[in-house]
């Protein structure tokens, strides 16, 4: 009989309680869930959590911000859909960052591989399954919250209504100007 081999952070238990039911929730799933992770030592306030992506996203205005050179950039995979209705879309290069979620008391920082694209952009950027996966993400979207396997407990990262809502009208905006 073959004997499993567990992934790290597999033993903790995640779960929702009322505890994490916020005083009020608008509309339950119909709004995104944003983040504010450190991405390499830098707090990122709009980081859209897409568990329907296969990738990770760093948009190319964030990287120029976060005052990253380019030569840091590494060549990039394959041209990948979705992103931009109806096309192809290619990313100008891929680089390796440090992503951490919680906070002093208790924190999980993983290296993440990011697509560098020049998109127009509503968010910082886009943190995918690759994410997900890395750090056993568990999302509620009624909540807006996600939960994440620490060295002292469980992380909550939470995403404000308002917040969320004013990405998502932003992301819809820019995304009908595009189109049209």
């Amino acid at each position: 009989m073959a004997v499993p081999s567990f992934l790290s952070w597999s033993e903790s238990l995640i779960t929702f309680d009322q505890r994490d039911h916020p005083s009020y929730v608008t509309r339950p799933g119909c709004y995104p869930i944003v983040v504010d992770p450190i991405v390499r030592k830098k707090h990122l306030t709009k980081v859209l959590m897409d568990g329907g992506s296969g990738l990770n996203i760093l948009y190319i205005d964030t990287l120029d911000a976060m005052r990253i050179p380019r030569l840091e950039l590494h060549l990039a995979g394959s041209p990948f859909h979705e992103v931009i209705l109806g096309a192809q879309a290619y990313p100008l290069r891929q680089i390796d960052l440090p992503v951490m979620f919680g906070s002093r008391a208790n924190f999980r920082s993983e290296v993440l591989t990011f697509e560098v694209v020049d998109f127009p952009r509503s968010y910082h950027a886009i943190l995918g399954r690759p994410c997900y996966a890395r750090f056993m993400v568990i999302p509620n979207y009624t909540y807006l919250k996600l939960n994440m396997p620490g060295p002292n407990g469980v992380i909550t990262m939470s995403s404000a209504f308002s917040n969320a809502f004013a990405c998502d009208r932003e992301h819809y905006e820019l995304t009908t100007a595009v189109v049209n």
